[in-house]
C-alpha cells in the first residue's frame, strides 16, 4: 500500500470533506481515505498495482473538487494574496450595491440616474450587472453545490445554490415585468440578496482561510529550519548547490555559523552544534568524527565535513512534518459524530425550506414573500460553523503539540489522552536518562579489567539497548579497540550471546542464567551491587560466571515532580522493567512509585499492559527501547522518546522530541482543553442553528422578530467567526516547563 497526501481545492464545509471522503473510500484500490477540511488536504492509502496519483486526482475531480497535487507545507501563499485582492475589490462593489439598493432606507442621498422610482430600468440593470459580477465571483460555490447535488451528497454550497439561484431567477422574472411596464415589480427585486449572500459567504471563508493559515505556522516553522542551500565537495573543491541537488553519499561542508543541510555522519572535524529544536536541550552538543548530525542544527564553532545519509523526505525534519500532517488527517471520535450529524443536517434543511415555501403559499402569502423566506431558511442554516467546530480545534492543538515537542500521530490521541488513569514507565532511558556508566566490576577471571571489558564492550557494541552505550563509552574512554564478534545473537529481554577470539560468551541479566542453566555462585556480590542501585550484567564464559558488572544510571531531573503531579491527580503510576528487583525498587522509591514489576521480558510487558486494560484501565505506556515496543503498541496510548530506537518510535502513538517527561503532563492538559473547546464549538454551532432556523421560518414574526437573506448570511458569518475565535483561544494555553512555573494541580491543569 502507498500513502500520499493531496492538496484539495474547493472544500468549504464538513459536508464537502465528508462527501469526498465517502466517494474516495468507495473506489476500488483505495483502502482508506481521510479528508481534512482545515488543512485542505486528503490522506489516501491505495494499492499501487491498481491505481496511481493521476487516477485518484480524477476521482477528486468527479466530486466537484480539484487536486493541486502533492500537499506542500508552504504552497498557497500566492493564492492567498490573489484572494485578498479579489476580496477587496468585491468589498468595494458590495458597498456600491448596498448604497444603490438600501441607501434610501437610511437617508442617504439617492443617485437620480439609478433611482428605483424615477429610473426603475436603470436601477434594475445596475443591480443585475452587480449581481452577475458576484455570481461569477462565487462560481466555485455554485459549481460545488450543483456537483454535490448531482452526486447525491448535498453540502453547504448546495443550500447556497438553491437559495441564491431561486432569488436570482425570481428577480429575472421581476425584471421582465418591469421592462414590460409593470414598474411596481421593482419592489420584488432580490438581486442584491443573491449578491450579498455570496459576499458574506466569501467573507466567512476569507476569515476562515486566515485562521487556517495561522494553524499551519508550526509546520511552516519546522520547514524553515533547514537551509535552502548546501556546500558539497566536488573533486576536493567546495561547490554551493540547492538543497534538492544533494544526493546520498555526497560530502558536505559546514563552517561556524552555518546550519547543517541534511542528516548525515561527520567524517572530519569537530564542533559544538545547537540541536535544541529536536532535543529541547539548550546546552550545545559536542560532535566529532563518527557522530550523527541532523539537518537544521546550527554549527557554532568548528569546521565539519559530513556524509549525506538522509535527504529530502527521509530527513528527521521531514518525518516530523509528515507526522504532524498525517495526524491532522486522522479523525477523533468526537469529530466523526459531528461529521455524521452534518451529513444528515443539509438534506433536512432543504426539506424544512421546501415545507416552509409551500406552507407560505398555502397560507395565502404572495410568491415573493414565500421565495424569500425559502432562501432565508437555506442561507441561515448553512453548517459552516458545524464543519469548523472540530477540525479547527484539532489542527490548532496539533500545532500546539508540535511546537512543544509532542508529535501526535493520530488526532484521536488528543481526545483520549485526558482519559488516562494509569501511566506505566519503563526505567532505563525513560525515568532515567539512559546515559549509563560502568560503576563497578566484579572480575572473577584470569583477565585484567581492560581485557575483560574489551571483550564485553565488543559484544555490547552490537546491542541497541541503552546499557550497551556504557560499555562502548568505556572502550572509547580507555582507547580500547573493538574486537571481532561472530555468531552474535540478541536475546530480547535476556541479553546476548556471541563468539570473541574463538571463545563463546553469554551476557545479560539474571534471567539469562536460568535460561542456560547456569548456577549463580556470586549472590552476595549481586546483592551488594543491586543495593547500590546498579543494573547488573552477568558475563559467562564456558558456562562459568567470570564477572558481574554494575552499571548505574541517573534519574531524569523532573521525574520525581512528574510522578507527584500524576499521583496528585489520582493517576496510578507503575514501573515496568527488565532490570532486577532491587535496583528497580530503589529507583522507584526515590521518585515516589510504589508499584514496581521487574525482571520482565518484552512479551510479559505486553501481557501486563493487556491485563491492565482488561481491568478497564486506560493505560499510557512510556518507553524507549526495542523491548518496549510490544507494550507501546498494546497500550491505549504509547509514548516514546525521540532519543529512543526507531522501532519504539514506530510502535508508539506519541513521540516526545524534547525527551522531557513533563510533556506527558502537557499532552494531557492539551487533550482536556481541546475536547472542552470542541464541545463548546459544537454547542454554539447547534445552538445557533436551533435558534436561527425558527426565526428564519417566521415563527417569531408575531413578536416583531424577522430576518431576510442578507441578514441571514451575515448571521452565518458571525456564527463561524464565533467558532473560529473560540478555537484560536487554544493557542493561548500556557505549557509547563521543566521548572514547573505554570503547574496547576487539579482541574485547572487537567
Amino acid at each position: 500500500m502507498k500513502r500520499i497526501v493531496l492538496a484539495i481545492d474547493g472544500m468549504t464545509c464538513s459536508s464537502c470533506s465528508n462527501g469526498l471522503e465517502k466517494y474516495l473510500k468507495k473506489q476500488t484500490g483505495i483502502s482508506n481515505a481521510s479528508v481534512n477540511l482545515v488543512m485542505a488536504n486528503a490522506l489516501i492509502e491505495f494499492d499501487e498495482t491498481i491505481l496511481n496519483q493521476k487516477k485518484i486526482e480524477e476521482f477528486v475531480k468527479e466530486t466537484g473538487f480539484k487536486s493541486l497535487g502533492l500537499f506542500q507545507e508552504n504552497q498557497e501563499q500566492s493564492k492567498m494574496k490573489n484572494e485578498k485582492i479579489k476580496f477587496i475589490i468585491f468589498t468595494f462593489l458590495a458597498i456600491i450595491l448596498f448604497y444603490l439598493s438600501m441607501g434610501h432606507m437610511i437617508g442617504l442621498p439617492s443617485i437620480e440616474f439609478f433611482d428605483m422610482h424615477s429610473n426603475p430600468i436603470n436601477y434594475t440593470v445596475a443591480l443585475l450587472v452587480l449581481a452577475i459580477c458576484f455570481i461569477i465571483y462565487g462560481f466555485d460555490i455554485i459549481k460545488s453545490g450543483l456537483k454535490n447535488l448531482i452526486h447525491k451528497a448535498p453540502n453547504m454550497d448546495t443550500l447556497v445554490d438553491i437559495g441564491v439561484l431561486s432569488s436570482f431567477l425570481y428577480s429575472l422574472y421581476s425584471m421582465y415585468m418591469i421592462f414590460n411596464g409593470h414598474h411596481h415589480y421593482v419592489g420584488n427585486l432580490y438581486f442584491e440578496s443573491s449578491a450579498i449572500v455570496i459576499y458574506f459567504i466569501k467573507l466567512g471563508r476569507f476569515i476562515d482561510r486566515v485562521s487556517k493559515d495561522k494553524t499551519k505556522e508550526a509546520i511552516q516553522n519546522l520547514v524553515k529550519i533547514t537551509p535552502n542551500y548546501a556546500v558539497i565537495k566536488v573533486d576536493g573543491k567546495p561547490k554551493q548547490v540547492t538543497i534538492d541537488e544533494v544526493k546520498k553519499g555526497d560530502i558536505l561542508i559546514s563552517k561556524p555559523g552555518e546550519k547543517i543541510a541534511v542528516d548525515g555522519e561527520i567524517i572530519f572535524g569537530k564542533a559544538h552544534l545547537d540541536e535544541a529544536f529536536i532535543t529541547g536541550e539548550s546546552k550545545k552538543s559536542a560532535k566529532t568524527v563518527g557522530a550523527k548530525v541532523v539537518a537544521g542544527s546550527l554549527n557554532y564553532d568548528g569546521y565539519l565535513e559530513y556524509k549525506a545519509e538522509r535527504i529530502g523526505k527521509e530527513s528527521t525534519i521531514s518525518e516530523i512534518v509528515q507526522l504532524v500532517i498525517e495526524a491532522t488527517n486522522t479523525k477523533a471520535p468526537i469529530s466523526k459524530i459531528a461529521d455524521k450529524v452534518s451529513g444528515y443536517f443539509v438534506p433536512t434543511v432543504i426539506v424544512i425550506a421546501l415545507i416552509t415555501f409551500f406552507a407560505y403559499l398555502l397560507l395565502g402569502f404572495d410568491f415573493a414573500t414565500s421565495i424569500i423566506t425559502f432562501v432565508t431558511v437555506l442561507v441561515v442554516a448553512c453548517p459552516c460553523s458545524l464543519g469548523l467546530a472540530t477540525p479547527l480545534a484539532i489542527v490548532i492543538s496539533e500545532g500546539l503539540c508540535a511546537s512543544n515537542g509532542i508529535l501526535v500521530k493520530k488526532s484521536e490521541i488528543l481526545e483520549n489522552a485526558r482519559k488516562i488513569d494509569t501511566v506505566v514507565f519503563d526505567k532505563t532511558g525513560t525515568l532515567t536518562y539512559g546515559t549509563l556508566k560502568i560503576a563497578e566490576i566484579k572480575n572473577y577471571s584470569n583477565k585484567d579489567n581492560k581485557e575483560l571489558m574489551q571483550v564485553v564492550g565488543s559484544l555490547e557494541s552490537k546491542s541497541t539497548h541503552p546499557i550497551g552505550n556504557a560499555f562502548t563509552d568505556y572502550l572509547k574512554e580507555n582507547k580500547l579497540e573493538t574486537l571481532k564478534v561472530e555468531n552474535f545473537e540478541n536475546i530480547s529481554g535476556y541479553g546476548m550471546v556471541g563468539t570473541v577470539q574463538s571463545k563463546d560468551f553469554i551476557l545479560g541479566n539474571s534471567k539469562i542464567l536460568s535460561k542456560y542453566n547456569i548456577k549463580n555462585t556470586h549472590i552476595k556480590d549481586e546483592e551488594a551491587l543491586a543495593n547500590d542501585g546498579n543494573s547488573i550484567v552477568y558475563v559467562v564464559e564456558d558456562k562459568n560466571i567470570i564477572a558481574l558488572i554494575g552499571v548505574n544510571d541517573t534519574l531524569r531531573e523532573n521525574a520525581k515532580e512528574v510522578i507527584k503531579i500524576l499521583s496528585d491527580n489520582h493517576i496510578e503510576t507503575m514501573m515496568l522493567t527488565g532490570d532486577n528487583k532491587k535496583t528497580a525498587e530503589k529507583i522507584a522509591k526515590s521518585i515516589g512509585i510504589s508499584n514496581v514489576i521487574s525482571d520482565v521480558v518484552p512479551s510479559e510487558k505486553a501481557n501486563i499492559i493487556k491485563k491492565l486494560k482488561q481491568e478497564n484501565k486506560f493505560v499510557m505506556m512510556c518507553g524507549d527501547g526495542i523491548n518496549d515496543s510490544p507494550a507501546l503498541a498494546n497500550a491505549n496510548i504509547g509514548v516514546s522518546f525521540n532519543s529512543g530506537t526507531d522501532i519504539a518510535n514506530y510502535s508508539s502513538d506519541v513521540v516526545l522530541t524534547q525527551n522531557n517527561l513533563y510533556s506527558i503532563i502537557n499532552l494531557r492538559n492539551i487533550s482536556k482543553k481541546t475536547v472542552r473547546n470542541i464541545k463548546q464549538n459544537l454547542f454554539w454551532a447547534f445552538f445557533y442553528n436551533s435558534l436561527m432556523i425558527p426565526i428564519s421560518i417566521g415563527l417569531l414574526k408575531p413578536f416583531g422578530i424577522s430576518i431576510n437573506p442578507m441578514i441571514a448570511s451575515l448571521a452565518m458569518v458571525l456564527s463561524s467567526l464565533t467558532v473560529i475565535l473560540n478555537a484560536l483561544r487554544l493557542k493561548k494555553l500556557s505549557m509547563g516547563t521543566e521548572h514547573f512555573d505554570n503547574i496547576v494541580v487539579g482541574d485547572g491543569a487537567f
